[in-house]
């Protein structure tokens, strides 16, 4: 049994729908896992914002627009007055339950119920394509076996448990539709598993049945050595371990949610990242094997803010690094990069909700400073302690890029650098340009 996973964009117009049946439709039993239609929950985040604005008009606006959207969707998908018929009342329905929360109070788990609906569109829109050309298949309901935690996080055993208690149900379809994304919380409520969260979907299914392999489909050929928005010349990285994609995938790689990698390592279930717009192209494949190489590749990942945190107690004091880590875990905000010295220490964060309320608390610890607006460039390759004469080309490319600060050690596969956000396309280009020949 395979996961086969296909991102807005390889679902995102009529065409590319019907470009995926051939891949789906093969010998082996596939899970297709489907996101929203490309743009469609930047569009229902816009109707929640303005809804919870009160700007009730401009959000039924949008919903129309939208509603109008799928109108043109329908029409050009089906070939059949029956199916189109069909396809109309479908849009109808969700689009009148979205309306139902324009003329009433407004809160974060309404905003959920409605960012759901692209999902349920796009998967439900999906069945019915294969109905119409005669194609078995059978949609489940990711709300009926997807939940997380009080924490947030995936409830693997439960997933596991319900996932394949419906699955039972249908024993002979070959091919199983259900939505990315979108699933309960512990009180049942709808919820999500945040942005990029089809990928996880994936994973989490993939492992709950021990799959072959886990498919991510999406509009590039795979893991690239840079980031091909801000980098010409860019080269496919054919493999990679888990630990490596991992690293790439949490600093900046778009091409893959950063949680998505943990589900099938435990597994040890090979992920695979393919194109659909070039099918043939046999992508990125993550495996547990690692091919050891200087340098692999470079990410990104912006929207960076460090603290710096300065105290004569820090001096050979034992229990102050508990103290600043408390602060970070009682406003439950990650840490992604942290380097010491005798007096100081500094801290990058990703998520600047609770910044200031931070900053408050660290300061009975010290003097603090802020600085935002800064970049992570992480560099994936082999960066093991033993060896001698690693990653001098790395320094000598940034040799003109001021370096806030440097993380090396603690893993064996990469090496990060923090840098003003200005200066991340010119030290992507360098860093190419010196590491890959490129």
């Amino acid at each position: 049994m395979k996961i086969m996973k296909f991102g807005g964009t390889s679902v995102g117009n009529p065409d590319r729908m019907r470009s995926i049946i051939p891949l789906i439709n093969g010998d082996e039993k596939v899970i297709v896992v489907l996101s929203a239609l490309s743009g469609t929950t930047n569009s229902l985040v816009e109707i929640s914002d303005l809804l919870y604005a009160g700007n009730t008009g401009e959000a039924s606006r949008k919903n129309e627009a939208l509603r109008a959207k799928y109108y043109k969707v329908v029409e050009d998908l089906y070939s059949s007055a029956e199916y189109k018929k069909k396809g109309h009342e479908l849009i109808n329905s969700h689009f009148d339950y979205i309306n139902g929360f324009i003329n009433h109070t407004f809160g974060k788990q309404h905003e959920k119920a409605i960012l759901a609906q692209g999902e349920l569109i796009s998967t439900a829109l999906f069945h019915n394509l294969l109905s119409e050309n005669q194609i078995p298949s059978v949609l489940l309901p990711a709300l009926n076996f997807m939940r997380i935690d009080k924490e947030g996080e995936p409830d693997s055993f439960y997933i596991e448990e319900n996932f394949k208690r419906e699955l039972a149900l249908h024993p002979d379809e070959k091919i199983i539709i259900t939505q990315g994304f979108i699933c309960r919380n512990a009180y049942g409520e709808i919820d999500n598993l945040k942005r990029g969260g089809s990928d996880y979907t994936a994973s989490l299914l993939g492992a709950a049945v021990n799959a072959s392999e886990i498919e991510i489909w999406t509009d590039i050929n795979g893991f690239h050595n840079n980031d091909p928005r801000f980098v010409e010349k860019t080269t496919v990285i054919r493999e990679l371990s888990f630990d490596e994609a991992a690293e790439l995938a949490y600093f900046g790689a778009k091409i893959l949610h950063p949680s998505s990698v943990n589900p099938a390592r435990e597994k040890n279930i090979p992920v695979r990242l393919k194109n659909t717009m070039d099918p043939a192209d046999e992508g990125t494949l993550i495996t547990s094997n690692f091919i050891l190489r200087d340098y692999k590749a470079v990410a990104a990942k912006d929207g960076i803010s460090v603290l710096r945190i300065k105290s004569a107690r820090m001096l050979m004091a034992y229990g102050f690094l508990r103290k600043v880590f408390e602060i970070f875990e009682a406003y439950k905000t990650p840490i992604d990069m942290i380097t010491t010295s005798e007096v100081a220490v500094s801290i990058t964060i990703d998520n600047p909700a609770y910044i200031e309320q931070i900053a408050h608390d660290l300061r009975e610890l010290g003097t603090v400073e802020i600085e935002q607006n800064q970049t992570i460039i992480c560099i994936v390759g082999d960066f093991r302690t033993e060896r001698t004469g690693s990653a001098p080309e790395i320094f000598e490319a940034l040799n003109t890029i001021p370096l806030k600060m440097i993380s090396y050690g603690g893993s064996p596969y990469s090496i990060s650098l923090l840098i003003d956000t200005k200066d991340k396309i010119e030290a992507l280009n360098l860093l190419n340009k010196f590491l890959f020949n490129l």
